[in-house]
């Protein structure tokens, strides 16, 4: 009977072991589990003119986000012109959002099968900011520039970036060419390609160096180089708000900049950040981002901040958008194919 009872006690003590094993190991796999949902990294392909303003909207996304699901959430980030950035998405860089300067940018992912949904559906078309193309000058403009004809005069030294790259740079030049159909327009009537693309050629023979982007433009800049700069007005100001001495003239003529973001949906959908990227595309767009994307010298998208912010910049009387030139798809055609109005102008074909 003693040995039934110390056999009986022996398999009970094994037991209580092997379930505590057991038991450890699924408190080792929670524990796993736990830490994965804790923690989360969301990757940023960006263009480089935001980078700035992320280095204080990032921190606040963080916290936010924290405060409302306690995951925490850290940052890869790379920045680069906009159509560098594009491409490298487009070919396997594995960003969960892209930030970038123009919507033409991400028609280049969408075609690389990246994209499945329209993120022009979204809030305000999938923009997060507006800008304006304008022109900067040394302090207290000694040229006396004060429109695109100034920048054609003999021994105005012009600056901007190269627009296989930077997607800031197609901005100031389809800004160039619309105000040339502008101007036309006004004198005959009608819009002139022909006098669009004089005015364009006659700005072009003045530029000193095609930089790789907007921002390694602004930094060739603030070296000596060149008299005048074609950029970002946001640019500007965020560059004079830190004591650089611009002065900024705004043309009669100039295009309405659009910077979109988006969700890169196989990216996400790989990687389990669909949830937290969507939230940071709704945070970019929501009052807090806005606010702090105002003092950054862009301009706001959302309503209330933009009518916040009105007073703080000013409408030219000639601001056109893209959809003014015909759009994305027919301005890629008509500047930027091979054979295309930039690449005449390049060429020197008259």
């Amino acid at each position: 009977m003693r040995a039934w009872v110390w056999l009986l006690g022996i398999i009970f003590i094994i037991s209580v072991i092997a379930g505590c094993s057991e038991g450890g190991g699924a408190l080792s796999a929670n524990s796993g589990a736990e830490k994965k949902e804790a923690e989360v990294t969301l990757v940023i392909g960006a263009y480089s003119v935001v980078k700035d303003a992320f280095h204080e909207l990032l921190p606040l996304f963080a916290a936010d986000w924290y405060e409302r699901t306690g995951q925490r959430v850290s940052f890869q980030q790379s920045y680069e012109a906009s159509g560098t950035q594009a491409r490298s998405i487009a070919g396997g860089f594995e960003a969960d959002v892209a930030v970038l300067a123009m919507e033409s940018d991400l028609d280049l992912i969408e075609a690389a099968g990246y994209l499945n949904h329209d993120w022009r559906a979204g809030s305000n078309g999938g923009m997060i900011t507006n800008s304006i193309v304008v022109l900067g000058t040394r302090s207290g403009n000694p040229l006396g520039i004060s429109d695109w004809l100034d920048l054609t005069r003999d021994g105005v030294k012009v600056l901007y970036p190269n627009p296989k790259t930077s997607g800031g740079a197609q901005w100031d030049i389809n800004a160039i060419y619309g105000a040339g159909l502008k101007k036309s327009e006004e004198a005959t009537g009608e819009q002139s390609h022909e006098a669009a693309k004089k005015l364009l050629a006659s700005i072009h023979r003045n530029v000193e160096s095609l930089d790789k982007s907007g921002r390694a433009s602004m930094a060739a800049f603030e070296y000596g180089v060149g008299d005048v700069i074609v950029t970002y007005e946001n640019e500007l100001l965020a560059r004079m708000a830190k004591g650089t001495p611009y002065e900024i003239v705004i043309p009669k003529h100039t295009i309405l900049i659009e910077n979109p973001a988006a969700v890169i949906d196989r990216n996400v959908d790989k990687r389990g950040t669909r949830e937290v990227a969507e939230a940071f595309i709704a945070y970019l767009q929501g009052e807090e981002a806005q606010r702090l994307l105002a003092q950054q010298g862009f301009r706001p998208v959302h309503e209330v901040v933009a009518a916040e912010a009105e007073s703080r910049f000013e409408t030219p009387e000639g601001l056109f958008d893209i959809a003014y030139m015909g759009g994305w798809t027919q301005v890629r055609e008509k500047l930027y194919a091979k054979r295309g109005v930039w690449y005449q102008i390049l060429a020197g074909i008259q």
